[in-house]
């Protein structure tokens, strides 16, 4: 069961239909203001919540996967990009925007990724401040989870919309008896033009380049001040810097910083995806060395996105 605490009132929702009935009860209480947290029906008719910002930059967040699908300062385009051949029907994770990596990054033990990206995650709190909103998830092991990776844990994921701003924080929790080990990532999809796009702050370094054999990735080390994106790239960078400056060719330059995400990912399929490899370039916070943590203890990580 997913608990919503929306204005001060728990919204629960089992069922489109019960979903339906709580987004009447949150809008009553919303009237007089569209600043805060609203419950709101999405693509395939799965739930959604819709955060809006006192200055009206809005981001849009699918309980399925945890995944944030849209970041709009006021007035502007989505800074996002979702696939035009993502599927919103459960059975494959959203295909853009900002999904889960999750116990696993890549290909691995368990399936590719992980599978926080495959399960529906549940609202906990929000909140409504002076110049932001926000809104905290959480994610639990269940049967789907342990059939493949047996571990009690929990995964609480902050989303705070700011002016021009996004922030998240994610904290996995061992609530199991035994210890275990996990690596994760953030997989953004920026809106891009492909020819215009880079990606400044990682020269020096190390590289673990996937092109063009990805299970045999090529050790270098970076040596440009601005990473372009000519053709296929699929590129690790080890020990990144915690800020990165990408330039989407469209006009915008989004300042990338984190804490406790060591790792860079940088991914254009090119020609692999005919359909729309122009317009995004993914730049992915990660933390690929595993992650081990004993039981009751906690690994926190931050992203913040700021658009100028």
């Amino acid at each position: 069961m997913a608990m919503v605490s929306l204005s001060n009132s728990f919204l629960t929702f089992n069922s489109p239909n019960q979903l339906r009935i709580s987004r009447r009860r949150y809008s009553a209480t919303m009237a007089s203001s569209t600043t805060g947290v609203r419950v709101a029906e999405g693509e395939g008719n799965l739930p959604k919540l819709v955060l809006t910002s006192p200055q009206n930059s809005e981001a849009e967040i699918y309980l399925f996967g945890g995944c944030i699908t849209s970041w709009k300062v006021a007035g502007g385009k989505d800074l996002l990009f979702v696939r035009p051949d993502a599927v919103f029907n459960k059975i494959k994770p959203i295909s853009g925007g900002i999904p889960h990596c999750f116990p696993q990054f890549g290909p691995g033990e368990i399936q590719q990724h992980g599978f926080g990206r495959n399960m529906d995650w549940s609202v906990v709190d929000s909140e409504n401040a002076d110049d932001s909103a926000a809104v905290t998830l959480v994610l639990k092991d269940g049967p789907y989870s342990r059939a493949m990776w047996d571990f009690g844990f929990q995964a609480l994921y902050k989303v705070i919309i700011g002016a021009d701003c996004l922030s998240t924080e994610l904290k996995i929790t061992n609530t199991d008896n035994k210890a275990f080990s996990f690596s994760t990532a953030l997989h953004t999809y920026f809106r891009a033009s492909v020819t215009g796009a880079s990606v400044r702050g990682l020269k020096g370094c190390k590289t673990l380049n996937k092109d063009p054999d990805p299970k045999n990735p090529i050790e270098g080390k970076e040596d440009r001040d601005a990473v372009t994106f000519p053709g296929f790239v699929d590129c690790v960078y080890l020990d990144a810097p915690n800020e990165l400056q990408f330039d989407n060719g469209l006009g915008d330059k989004i300042f990338i910083k984190n804490t406790n995400w060591s790792d860079a990912v940088l991914w254009n399929p090119h020609i692999q995806m005919e359909a729309c490899y122009r317009d995004f370039v993914c730049v992915e916070n990660a933390k690929l060395g595993d992650v081990k943590l004993e039981p009751g203890q906690s690994w926190t990580a931050t992203q913040l996105l700021s658009v100028t």
